[in-house]
């Protein structure tokens, strides 16, 4: 399945099939290290290499398994400046507004919540001032958001399994 098509997921496909804990390893395997092989993944949940390869792509075809992805060190990368951005936006418009939001550099996480805001958007940008121009020009300027809040990232811990 296209990675596109798994990230598209918009509730029409049906529920997931019940996981058991041959699958629940497999996952913690998978987010240790998503580039574990086939091999290695069977002899570390004890089954055949057809029948974790099967289980895979079951996890897959139901959207369990969204894609598989690195863990980038924002800093290292070029990307000093992350921050949470919190937005208000106007009633019914989320799907409009997440469309716009996908399509800004350096967004990385996009989250509707409930509470004082709607929208909670994590960004990593070059630098502050470039923050700052992705805040003032571009996300304010999408007319369903009226109001943001920026809160800077001094320092992150990525709290995934280490490979």
């Amino acid at each position: 399945m296209p990675a596109e098509q798994m990230a598209a997921d918009d509730g029409s496909r049906p529920p997931a099939r019940p996981l058991d804990s041959i699958d629940r390893d497999i996952l913690q395997i998978l987010r240790a290290d998503g580039r574990a092989s086939i091999r290695s993944v069977a002899e570390q949940v004890h089954v055949s290499r057809a029948n974790a390869y099967a289980r895979i792509n079951r996890l897959i075809e139901d959207g369990v398994i969204r894609g598989f992805s690195a863990r980038v060190d924002q800093e290292r990368a070029g990307q000093g400046a992350s921050a949470y951005i919190t937005l208000k936006i106007v009633q019914n418009s989320w799907r409009r507004v997440r469309e716009q939001l996908q399509e800004l550099p350096g967004a990385a996480h996009i989250a509707l919540v409930s509470g004082d805001f709607d929208v909670l958007l994590l960004v990593h940008t070059e630098d502050n001032r470039a923050l700052r121009e992705l805040v003032l020009t571009k996300i304010q300027s999408i007319p369903e958001v009226l109001s943001t809040r920026t809160l800077l990232v001094f320092e992150e811990t990525d709290l995934g399994p280490e490979p």
